[in-house]
């Protein structure tokens, strides 16, 4: 399973032309297995302000699986994620990245991105980054 975060869904949402809109686009029309994380369901939402362009978004999204942490035990893990990143000199900027992370940790789904914290997560854990190529 792939977890596509925000930052890719943006650039194809957007259809800005970047490698990483374009590569979506091909796993969409290949029905490849993408998810979403819940806060990234959200984080996507809450910037559209077209109300139609919400309604056919929201319809979109809800077509792939929306993953959720398990419970406390993966934000204690997020946590972790943090403080091992931080204790090798690796400052990760947003904490939601950490939930993500942890949550693609429980359910062994790859994450696509392109931010780096997530690069960075990955060399202090078994996160797995999708790779296009």
């Amino acid at each position: 399973m792939i977890v596509v975060d925000t930052t890719v869904w943006i650039d194809f949402l957007e259809a800005r032309g970047t490698a990483f809109d374009r590569h979506l686009t091909e796993l969409v029309e290949h029905d490849a297995p993408i998810a979403l994380v819940d806060i990234v369901y959200c984080e996507i939402l809450q910037g559209i302000r077209d109300e139609d362009a919400y309604h056919r978004t929201r319809t979109s999204l809800l077509a792939h699986p929306i993953l959720r942490p398990r419970g406390l035990e993966t934000f204690e893990a997020a946590a972790n994620l943090y403080r091992v990143a931080r204790r090798r000199g690796l400052t990760i900027r947003r904490s939601v990245d950490c939930v993500i992370a942890a949550t693609c940790l429980e359910t062994g789904a790859e994450i696509y991105h392109h931010d780096r914290d997530f690069d960075a997560l990955a060399r202090v854990s078994e996160l797995a980054i999708y790779d296009p190529a």
